[in-house]
Formats: C-alpha cells, structure tokens, sequence
C-alpha cells in the first residue's frame, strides 16, 4: 500500500466522519421545527426520538453479520447517501407517517454508517500503526459545529426544512459518495478465526469498554439535552446565555480531538483515558456547585475537554483487543453508544424533576469517574504506537 493510497484512504474517511456530523446535527438542533411541521404532541415526541437510536442499535448489529460478506467500506459507501436523504424525507414530508419513515429509515442507517465508519477507522489506524482515530472524531465534531450554524442560519431566516436540509445533501451526497472511491479496508485474519489471546471474541473481555461507551455517551446526552435548561432554570442565566454552553461543549471537543492523537502517542491510550475522565467528572462536579451562570459554563466547556477523548479510544481499544476481529468488536460496542444515549437524557430529567437538578448532575459525574478503574482495558504498553514508525500493513482499497 503506497504512502498517497493511505494519506487518501485517510481523508476520504475524514470526510465521511465530517458529513455525518453535520446531518446529525442538521436532524437533533431542529426537532421543535420538526415537531412543528408534523404537529408532533410533547407526549408522542420522547418516541419518534426513541426510535432512532433504538433502530441504529439494531441496525449496527446487523452490521456485524453484513460485513462478514460485504467490506465495511462498501457498508459506510451507501449508508451515507440513504442517511442524506433520509434527512431530506424528513425536511420534505407533510404528514405524521411521512416523518415516521423518514426516521426509522434515517435510524437504521445510521447504525449501519456509524458501525462500518469506525471500523474503517480502526482498521487505517491499525495500518498506521499510530494513533490517528481521534482525528477522526474531531472531524465529526467539526461537521456538527458546521450542522449547528447551518441549522442556527435556516431558523434565523426562516427556512423551511425542506430548504435548510436541500443545498446540504446537494452538496455533501455526492462529495461523500465521490469520497468513497478511496476508502480502505485492512485484510481479516487469515484463516477468519477472529481468536485473540487464545480465545474468540468475547462479551466478557468486551463488557469493560462497553460500560466505558455507556457512561460516556450518557454524560455527552447530559450536555447536549439539558445544558441549556441547566443554565437559564438554576443558574439564571438569559436565553441567549443559555445557548453558549453546548457551543462552549462542541468547540472544546473539537479541540480535544485535534491534539489528543498527539497525547495518545506519547503518554498511551490508557493515561489519556485517565486523564479525559477525571477532568470531566470535575466539570461535572464544577456544574454541580456553580454559583453562576458563567461559572456553569465553563465548566461545561471544561466537559468537552475531558468526554472528546474517551470515545474515540474506545473504538480503538476494541480494534487492539481482538485485532483479527475488530469489525465485529466495533459493531457491538458502538450498540452502547446508543444505549448511553436513550438513559442519559431521561435518567438525568427524572432525577431533576424527583430530587434537584444538581444532584442529578453528580450522577454523569460520577459514572464517567468509573472509566478510570476500566482504564486497563485500554491498553497502554499495546496504545504506544512508538511515535508511528511502525510499517504500515497490507490493505485492501474499498
């Protein structure tokens, strides 16, 4: 495999991580617009947005027996479209049913997009043999940053959905499928046996990153869902104060993701682990006892610091763990980042509604301070890639 395949390979799949951050974000930051257009009542809402993890889950499942047969690349070359325009069904329709399946559809391909992209992701880094999976992630976090503003501009002005989401997958479709031609997919095992310190793949060994994934995802849906209410409703800040801390959140995990490779190739996945987790549970703990509306968000800015490097690792321990099966390891750990997602939000409201909304913020706390004892299960003698000189090993391109 030439130096230019793989510097293509990389980009392209930077590229996909990037367009799948912002069609994300396009979807989550104009739910009341979508709840509007379809007359969607607060009651029926919490299911329409069940769905599309419940479905992603499934769906990236189903992952793991497809890419038996099929190349994760080919997977993550035409679930991204049908993500795109699943987007577009839901800016197009005009009736209840019409958003149902635009939805359902949008869901199960993104489990099958978010499965087969960090595979491919784990895979290049493998080839690598150094730390590039953070890379990926900051590239995501960036699509989600742009999402945002373009989802900001088109309720600024007035759009509909259906002319926010249009020039979006006109543009980013076909960029992402053009993209695809230089994907790369590492060799499996030779005799497919998936075995890994003389066993196959097992729940058990897995379980670790899995609850890591878990509370992970349920601090990240703490931020993402309840941050503004955090903000304006016990911290008394303004509404427009109030739309700063999720900013706050995705700029300093952009940031995060940009250097921790750096952080990972010279301290080890494991101390880099270490540190994002008890860094967040301080911002967490920091959230608990702000005093102020400022105060709060800086420390849900000192949150995007810490959550921004657990996740990409946790994909990359999984591929280390079992590397003659990362494919299958990826498809099942990247289940919980959907099961995080579907506890986080209500568990976090009902402890609000039931006890104070503080106190619910020690909860996140202290599930992510649990990642330290798990962070042995990241590797870190396997996660010093020796500042990258290992040689590179035979690919195939997707």
């Amino acid at each position: 495999m030439t130096d230019v395949r793989l510097r293509r390979g990389r980009a392209s799949l930077g590229l996909g991580f990037f367009v799948q951050g912002v069609a994300f974000a396009l979807l989550v930051t104009r739910i009341p617009g979508i709840q509007d257009r379809y007359g969607i009542s607060d009651g029926l809402l919490p299911l329409f947005l069940a769905a599309v993890p419940v479905l992603a889950g499934i769906a990236s499942v189903a992952t793991e027996k497809v890419v038996a047969r099929v190349a994760p690349s080919r997977m993550l070359r035409w679930s991204q479209p049908v993500v795109l325009l699943a987007l577009l069904g839901v800016g197009a329709g005009d009736a209840l049913w019409t958003a149902a399946v635009a939805l359902g559809v949008f869901g199960l391909a993104v489990g099958a997009l978010d499965a087969s992209m960090n595979m491919l992701g784990v895979s290049l880094q493998r080839t690598y043999g150094r730390s590039i999976m953070l890379g990926f992630h900051a590239a995501y976090s960036l699509g989600g940053i742009a999402g945002a503003s373009l989802a900001w501009a088109g309720a600024h002005w007035h759009l509909t959905l259906l002319w926010s989401y249009l020039p979006v997958v006109v543009v980013l479709a076909p960029a992402a499928y053009l993209g695809s031609r230089w994907y790369v997919d590492g060799k499996a095992a030779p005799d497919g046996s998936g075995e890994v310190r003389g066993g196959t793949l097992s729940f058990k060994l897995l379980l670790p990153l899995c609850l890591v994934m878990t509370f992970a995802y349920i601090g990240d849906s703490t931020v993402s869902n309840w941050s503004a209410k955090y903000l304006q409703d016990v911290l008394g800040g303004s509404e427009a104060a109030a739309t700063v801390p999720y900013n706050a959140y995705m700029v300093t995990t952009l940031l995060g993701r940009t250097v921790g490779d750096l952080g990972v190739r010279h301290f080890g996945a494991a101390a880099v682990v270490r540190g994002g987790a008890v860094l967040a549970a301080g911002g967490f703990a920091l959230v608990a006892v702000a005093p102020s509306a400022w105060v709060g968000i800086v420390a849900f800015t000192v949150l995007g610091l810490g959550l921004s490097v657990i996740v990409p690792q946790t994909f990359a321990a999984a591929g280390r763990l079992f590397p003659e099966n990362s494919d299958a390891a990826v498809a099942r750990l990247n289940v919980f980042n959907y099961v995080g997602f579907l506890v986080g939000s209500p568990l976090v409201g009902a402890l609000g509604d039931a006890w104070s909304y503080r106190g619910a913020m020690v909860v996140p706390m202290v599930l992510v301070l649990v990642t330290v004892a798990y962070a042995t299960s990241f590797g870190a003698r396997e996660a010093r890639y020796g500042g990258g000189h290992e040689r590179p090993r035979t690919v195939d391109v997707g």
